[in-house]
């Protein structure tokens, strides 16, 4: 059995491979020029929640926070979260 070890970077190792999920909601949010304020005005999303998000504070997202970013900001999950596979 494979141990999941995460770490600062958002690495998670399993067995011999790395793969990274990028977190993108604060370059997204920067280039349509919307500030957090106006993503909780929109969605609803808890500001402490948000703020964690944007700043690449979690280890996941719920799907319906996901849905409520990309309402908010016009986007695709793909937008958001992006995957960068391991180069080996």
């Amino acid at each position: 059995m494979d141990i999941i070890t995460p770490n600062k970077e958002n690495f998670y190792t399993i067995g011999y491979y790395i793969t990274m999920i990028e977190n993108r909601l604060s370059i997204v949010m920067g280039e349509k020029k919307i500030e957090k304020r106006d993503i909780t005005r929109l969605t609803q999303i808890d500001r402490h929640t948000l703020n964690n998000i944007y700043k690449g504070n979690v280890q996941g997202i719920k799907f319906d926070t996901l849905n409520k970013l990309c309402y908010a900001l016009d986007c695709t999950p793909s937008d958001i979260l992006r995957y960068i596979p391991d180069e080996n």
